[in-house]
């Protein structure tokens, strides 16, 4: 409880703090952890917002340590955070490659101790994140804005105050990072954020951005869609469909986002099956609806269900709906899971 007032007390200072010269005293309270000879292990959890963070803090560190490496442990598997690996030629190994050992600084962004099983027995040294505060950990160099839509955000401010410029390859990945994490701005976000995402614009390179935002089929994903709209069902309003095994969950969110767009559909939801346990994509536009209730009302007793009001997801273990086989789920069995809390 002690550390957890902590924690408050470190995230509220350095969300209200918001001056160019705290920017700067942040910023050297971070350089003050590192010395030349050092070797610094950074920790990801790889997403946009993580990636382009991790390589702020390698530019940052450039010149001031002997080397910098970053490590992820999930596995690469959205096309759009490939596609900007690849084109933003972001250094990036697989943490089971890594001897952590070798590295006598270790640095946690857009994430903390507790939220991977992988992180917990880590003794960090510095740890920067936009999550809401966690207890049961320390680090000498602790940032944590919970109120700041991405961390790419903030790592603009150290960029600033240290008087650094990003290249295009950083900006491009910092805007993207504060683009998604944002959800361009329709989450909550401060006006930091925005100020950050402004001075970017003109660095950064848009049509590449652009790209990576568009770029998240793969050509085998197509066949999805054609199940999708062969086996669409619709009832008052309510679209409805089972796509069958997926290889990723992903395409579920990809195929209800695409459904979403279509006129006279006041509800999505989408379901498929993903090594033993069904997935369930629930959309709407949040307007007197909620999607998190009503994936909570028609999937939480079976496994875990939630989300906001305009998306939402379940996940189920195949055995808790008691079918002999996956193919026993159909487009009519989704609709009868769905539409039973209403009767």
């Amino acid at each position: 409880m002690k550390n957890q007032k902590r924690l408050e007390k470190i995230a509220d200072t350095v969300t209200r703090s918001e001056s160019r010269n705290s920017a700067l005293a942040r910023l050297n309270g971070f350089w003050e952890v590192f010395e030349k000879d050092d070797n610094v292990l950074i920790f990801i959890s790889a997403d946009p917002d993580a990636l382009a963070s991790a390589l702020a803090v390698k530019r940052l560190l450039r010149y001031r340590v002997q080397n910098v490496t970053i490590g992820y442990p999930n596995e690469i598997r959205r096309l759009n955070n490939l596609e900007m690996v690849k084109r933003l030629r972001i250094p990036i190994e697989r943490l089971h490659t890594l001897k952590l050992g070798d590295y006598n600084r270790k640095v946690l962004l857009d994430s903390q101790p507790p939220h991977q099983p992988c992180f917990e027995k880590v003794a960090f040294d510095v740890v920067i994140d936009h999550h809401p505060v966690t207890e049961q950990w320390d680090a000498r160099f602790i940032d944590i804005r919970p109120n700041y839509g991405a961390v790419s955000s903030i790592m603009v401010e150290y960029l600033r105050a240290a008087g650094i410029k990003p290249s295009v390859a950083l900006a491009t990945a910092l805007f993207y990072g504060i683009k998604v994490d944002t959800h361009n701005f329709e989450k909550n976000a401060l006006p930091a954020d925005g100020t950050s995402f402004r001075y970017l614009f003109n660095i950064a390179n848009l049509n590449l951005v652009r790209k990576l935002e568009l770029t998240d089929l793969r050509r085998s994903e197509l066949k999805y869609f054609k199940t999708a709209l062969a086996d669409l069902k619709v009832s008052k309003g309510k679209a409805f469909v089972h796509i069958g095994r997926v290889w990723s969950p992903d395409i579920l969110v990809i195929i209800a986002d695409f459904l979403n767009h279509v006129d006279q559909f006041s509800w999505v939801i989408v379901s498929g099956i993903h090594g033993e346990r069904l997935v369930v994509i629930f959309r709407c536009d949040g307007y007197r609806k909620n999607a998190g209730n009503m994936a909570q009302k028609t999937f939480g007793k079976f496994g875990v269900a939630g989300g906001h009001k305009e998306a939402a997801r379940a996940e189920v273990q195949l055995k808790n709906l008691e079918l002999s086989d996956s193919q026993d789920f159909t487009t009519n069995s989704l609709i009868r899971l769905a539409t039973r809390h209403e009767k």
